[in-house]
């Protein structure tokens, strides 16, 4: 083993060698940045007479700690099979027969619930049920997935090793950070502050809560914005710090605020771009981790960096992304802490996810749990940091949001009186989730919300007192809709025991006047916007599942052109399907992935999931349109031309050696439409930066100026201006262009003449405005002839 694992991680190895030979799976929960991948290669490493088939979510994950192994001194690995999840959904049963492997890696465990991945994962574990099976992942819990277990589920809760993200900071595995809190968000939520006092129906809330909002919005005057704070914070000026983004539309709109936000502290930082759309990100990357410049250095981001992938020595991270994702959370603060490190990195909550279901609080709490574990079992040599800076910028505004919000907010015992009142009126307590009170309450919310509580769904305070007289105005306790889901779900078995399928008409009411069609859309509409609190809880969706539902119409249809594509990819070995292209069995294949370049872009109705993504991926989807494709060849081509003569002056009639008319092609980037005044090429602003890097110019060319460019060029090269009758130069007839500027002169061209610069610049490469003609005038005399 050597010292290439760490302490905690060779303790880890140990426990996972046992486990495999008693139980044959083992789990390692490790956070971010602690080096798990490590007890997998020493895994493959020790075993190197096994088959090792080794599964991830990208191949760039892989790769990347593939390379952190081989440079913290690691060994080869030939014994290693490697496949994508996306991938493995893909083999053949012939391909599945001939892996035959040892041991299974599961990086990135938590990733196998979702659906597909899952299935492929269950396929090959029972293909090769003696197979030792080890799982690596930051988090067992799937959070946003009813708080799925994927350790229970896929190991039977063998975990071998497990380690919170605050216990790891407290042994000193990973260095503590600063937590910097900003006003950067907070001022957004004015509006919406703003917009509840107006529909507040007491004068006094009002009077109130507008007082509050007053000093909210004076505090958040004072407060320091962006510039000053990364200024104060940013004690490495010269470090990398990764900047976590929503969108390629957010990061460039973040992007645009560098000079503003970052201009303190370096006037020309280097900014970086990675997102896993672009095929330049690997290069992108590779640079930023080998930029050694004394230059401040930005590496913005779209999710490639959550997981996976851990760069060394981030100075560190900014999150401008919101995200309620515990698991999204702790990786990306993981992305500035590092084991074995030994510098103090900072994070930037510019979005104020410290407000979020887990977040630098739950770390404080794991660190303090650790501590006294540590204590309690007489490990105190254990505890290295207990605590470490949360750095809040804005304590003031955040104390007067609370009190603006309380302000809003009835208390328990008013808002019963109202609920009191309700079952007075109308003898029950079933108001509609929407209801609001005369006052403006929200009582049908608030009464949702004391059934969450009491069922352990949601955090609040109900004592047995408030339970004792809720129950004393009706109080039901179960959910409302638990009875109709209970019809509609037996309404959804005979359907499908009749029709062998729930592919339920928008407009089909059974028998007993249930409208089953309107239900099935209503549970789409729910899960595809992630509304599961109602109707989709878990175990639903596992029964609808098991009935066979259909979530999305398309779906179907999705997963038949899918199926034609893999079938044109296993005969041609590629997916660049032409746009007419129709399969054997009649789907319009080229359309439909047209259409998938669309939704990929923003620019089509409906939306692609990541699985959906990755399983496209797998079979060598191109994601550019035939447009983008022509266009980065001529890209390519004008980038061949910048680097042999240092510019883009290209001939407009060039034609290169492979026959692309580069000429014509920039000519084309520069036409402006004389009625709309707008390019005929419309360049999104990506492009548009690249050609400018080439020294594009975009105003045309004056076709004065172009001639006489090529004329001094004549002269540069032969010392004179005695040009050829038949000589062309970029499709110019140079000798009639010269001739015509000596009738001109003359004033043999009526309306047209030379200004002072043009005749003396024509004048200074050689043009000779007389000639001698031969003959004699009548007085035997040589004669001459202006001409």
């Amino acid at each position: 083993m050597g010292g290439i694992l760490y302490r905690h991680n060779a303790e880890a190895y140990e426990a996972v060698e046992t486990m495999l030979s008693v139980c044959g799976q083992a789990a390692v929960i490790h956070p971010t940045g602690t080096g798990k991948s490590f007890v997998g290669f020493q895994l493959c490493q020790d075993h190197a007479e096994a088959d090792i088939c080794w599964l991830s979510p990208s191949e760039h994950i892989f790769k990347t700690q593939l390379e952190n192994w081989r440079s913290a001194g690691g060994g080869g690995l030939r014994n290693v099979r490697f496949f994508t999840y996306a991938k493995l959904m893909q083999l053949d049963e012939e391909t599945l027969e001939g892996l035959h492997p040892d041991y299974i890696v599961l990086d990135e465990f938590h990733r196998c619930g979702a659906e597909q991945w899952g299935r492929g994962v269950r396929r090959l574990r029972e293909r090769y049920p003696e197979a030792g099976v080890l799982g690596l992942s930051a988090t067992n819990v799937r959070y946003l997935d009813d708080q799925r277990d994927m350790a229970q589920e896929l190991f039977g809760g063998n975990i071998a090793s497990e380690m919170t993200l605050g216990e790891s900071i407290t042994r000193g595995i990973l260095d503590p950070p600063r937590y910097v809190l900003t006003a950067f968000s907070l001022e957004s939520s004015l509006k919406k502050y703003e917009a509840r006092i107006g529909r507040a129906k007491s004068a006094l809330v009002r009077d109130k809560a507008e007082k509050l909002l007053e000093a909210l919005r004076r505090a958040l005057e004072q407060a320091e914005g962006l510039d000053e704070v990364f200024q104060k914070h940013m004690q490495d000026r010269e470090g990398r710090y990764i900047v976590f983004c929503a969108n390629a539309r957010h990061m460039d709109e973040m992007i645009s605020h560098v000079p503003e936000w970052f201009g303190k502290i370096d006037a020309a930082p280097h900014v970086y771009r990675a997102y896993s759309d672009d095929p330049e990100t690997g290069r992108t990357f590779a640079r930023f981790k080998e930029d050694r410049s004394g230059h401040l250095k930005l590496l913005f981001c779209i999710d490639m960096l959550n997981e996976g992938i851990h760069v060394e020595n981030v100075s560190g991270v900014i999150l401008f992304r919101p995200t309620v994702s515990p698991i999204v959370y702790k990786q990306q603060i993981g992305r500035a802490l590092s084991a074995g490190g030994s510098k103090e990195a900072v994070i930037f909550d510019v979005v104020d996810n410290i407000e979020n279901l887990y977040s630098i609080g739950a770390v404080e709490a794991e660190m303090q749990a650790a501590a006294e574990c540590f204590r309690f079992y007489g490990e105190t040599e254990k505890i290295v940091h207990e605590r470490f800076r949360v750095i809040d910028e804005v304590r003031d505004c955040r104390r007067l949001f609370d009190e603006l919000e309380e302000s809003l907010t009835a208390s328990w015992e008013e808002t019963y009186r109202l609920a009191k009142q309700f079952y007075e009126e109308h003898g029950h307590l079933r108001a509609p989730r929407r209801y609001r009170t005369a006052e403006g309450y929200a009582l049908g919310s608030w009464l949702a919300t004391q059934r969450s509580v009491r069922a352990g769904r949601q955090y609040g305070r109900l004592t047995p007192e408030r339970i004792a007289k809720l129950d004393a105005i009706g109080m039901v306790w179960e959910d409302p809709y638990s009875a109709s889901w209970e019809r509609y779900h037996a309404a959804l078995v005979q359907y499908r025991q009749e029709h062998g399928d729930l592919d339920v008409p928008a407009d089909h009411v059974t028998a007993e006047g249930v409208r089953l069609g309107r239900f099935i859309s209503n549970l789409r509409r729910a899960r595809s916007f992630g509304e599961r609190s109602v109707y989709l809880t878990g175990e639903r969706v596992r029964q609808l599942d098991g009935l066979g539902m259909i979530w999305d119409k398309l779906d179907l249809l999705w997963e038949r052109n899918y199926a034609a594509c893999l079938e044109y990819y296993r005969e041609h070995g590629d997916l660049d399907v032409p746009a007419k292209y129709v399969s054997p069995n009649g789907l319009k294949t080229g359309t439909w992935l047209r259409r998938m370049r669309q939704i990929r872009r923003g620019g089509g109705d409906g939306r692609l999931s990541q699985e959906q993504i990755e399983r496209l991926d797998a079979i060598g989807m191109v994601w550019d349109d035939a447009y983008a494709r022509q266009w980065e060849h001529g890209y390519r081509q004008a980038q061949k031309w910048y680097e042999i003569h240092g510019g883009l002056e290209v001939p407009a009639t060039y034609v290169d050696e492979e026959g692309f008319p580069l000429g014509k092609w920039l000519g084309r980037h520069r036409e402006v439409d004389p009625k709309t005044g707008r390019r005929a090429i419309r360049l999104t602003p990506e492009r548009k930066a690249k050609l400018d890097a080439l020294g594009m110019r975009w105003e045309k060319e004056d076709p004065w100026e172009t001639r006489y460019r090529l004329a001094a060029a004549y002269h540069r090269e032969h010392g004179d201006l005695n040009v050829p009758g038949d000589y062309v130069a970029e499709g110019v007839w140079l000798n009639k262009w010269l001739n015509e500027q000596k009738q001109i002169y003359r004033g043999n061209r009526p309306g047209k003449s030379l200004t002072q610069d043009q005749i003396h610049r024509l004048e200074m490469i050689g043009i000779v405005w007389k000639r001698p003609v031969s003959g004699a005038d009548k007085r035997g005399k040589t004669a001459y002839r202006m001409i």
